[in-house]
């Protein structure tokens, strides 16, 4: 069995697949920093309580935006796992041409959407919208070819910061909202969260479709913590929650040899 895990600025999100088939996701803060051990005695407390035997686990794949964990992380695998777990870096192939002016920039998570997106939908022209800690969006070629994006302050990021940098505008629940306008102070709040996200998903898709996909349109995906909460806009094509771990499945598989 393969375990999978997305290092984000807020959370761990993890999965096991069996062959091709994903098994089990769970997640966890990563933004208390924990050591090799307190790692390992999670993941494998995880496996057991969802009756998967640790020393099933035959590889580990990993994207990390939070490099202060990868040392921690790389010793969990070692120690509790006694694997080398593939990191996705420069220099691991990935089956993508990177259009970026400096590959080395590109985060490993936009990458691991790449890798799943163009898994789901070969030979199609795609965009990827990840609603993360940061909103990301990501444009993909049917030639298998990154070719950039935007980056964007997150649902929760957007809300800690009116929070934080106000004297008194409240934290909120982030929900879906039928109204643009707002009748309280939490209401606009709310409000104006929500829909400036679809308006901002909406015309960036049409932007990037008319200057890069101007001979038909794109596969648009949604996925991330946030991405459910836009179903009734029609935004996407498609909601994939765990597209980040369908690339790390598909890394393995392009690391792997014959």
């Amino acid at each position: 069995m393969i375990l999978c895990l997305d290092i984000g600025n807020s959370q761990i999100f993890g999965g096991v697949f069996g062959n091709e088939s994903l098994e089990l996701t769970f997640r966890r803060t990563s933004q208390l920093r924990s050591s090799s051990d307190e790692l390992g005695v999670f993941f494998r407390t995880v496996l057991r309580e969802n009756d998967i035997d640790p020393k099933s686990i035959t590889k580990v794949a990993i994207c990390c935006v939070v490099p202060d964990l990868l040392y921690s992380l790389r010793a969990t695998c070692q120690k509790y796992f006694r694997i080398e777990p593939l990191i996705l870096r420069p220099g691991i192939k990935t089956g993508l041409k990177i259009l970026y002016r400096d590959p080395r920039e590109v985060g490993a998570d936009r990458i691991a959407d790449a890798i799943g997106a163009v898994k789901l939908y070969p030979e199609r022209n795609i965009i990827v919208a990840d609603f993360g800690t940061a909103t990301t969006i990501c444009a993909i070629s049917h030639k298998k070819e990154f070719l950039g994006g935007n980056i964007l302050p997150g649902l929760n990021l957007s809300m800690r910061a009116l929070e934080e940098k106000t004297a008194q505008l409240p934290s909120v629940e982030i929900v879906p909202v039928k109204t643009a306008i707002g009748r309280s102070t939490v209401e606009s709040i709310q409000a104006g969260l929500y829909w400036s996200n679809v308006g901002m998903v909406r015309e960036l898709v049409k932007r990037i479709s008319d200057e890069e996909f101007s001979t038909g349109n794109p596969v648009v995906i949604g996925t991330g913590g946030f991405a459910q909460l836009f179903n009734r806009q029609k935004l996407f094509d498609e909601v994939v929650p765990d597209l980040i771990l369908k690339g790390l499945r598909e890394l393995i598989r392009l690391n792997t040899k014959e």
